[in-house]
């Protein structure tokens, strides 16, 4: 006989993305003014280097956060998580958003997701400087920090 008022057991094992179609179109949505602004930099500068970046930084990032998870599941040392946010300021952001969702690493945990987002608004910030305001900010912040 089944009791109503016993609470359901929760599952053990990762039971996959929850709402995967609704975050891998926020993924894309996030990825359209990089991938925009990456093509807009080759097509019009032969500048093929912020692409490689992404390319590179979010596998990086990935991995980090499987080692990082796989390392909190057997009690060993951790990745710091300077160095996951270094990799998402370096490009890494779509891989590191991926990893969160499918290992279900440090998605509810405030203090790490504010400066995530931060460093994701950052990105996005950068791209419509780029593209939609001719790098009024960028060319100012290039002129005064590096020559």
């Amino acid at each position: 006989m089944i009791d109503r008022n016993q609470r359901p057991r929760r599952s053990t094992r990762n039971e996959g993305i929850r709402n995967a179609r609704l975050k891998l179109l926020a993924l894309a949505v996030l990825c359209t003014l990089p991938l925009w602004g990456c093509l807009q930099l080759w097509l019009a500068k032969g500048t093929f280097w912020p692409a490689l970046l992404y390319g590179l930084a979010s596998p990086v990032a990935f991995f980090l956060y499987w080692r990082d998870k796989h390392s909190a599941r057997n009690g060993h040392w951790r990745t710091p998580e300077s160095t996951l946010h270094l990799a998402e300021l370096l490009g890494g952001w779509p891989g590191a958003l991926l990893a969160q969702q499918a290992f279900r690493h440090k998605t509810r945990k405030p203090s790490f997701q504010v400066p995530f987002w931060i460093i994701v608004a950052l990105h996005q910030a950068i791209w419509i400087d780029y593209l939609y305001l001719r790098a009024v900010f960028g060319s100012t912040f290039v002129q005064r920090f590096i020559g």
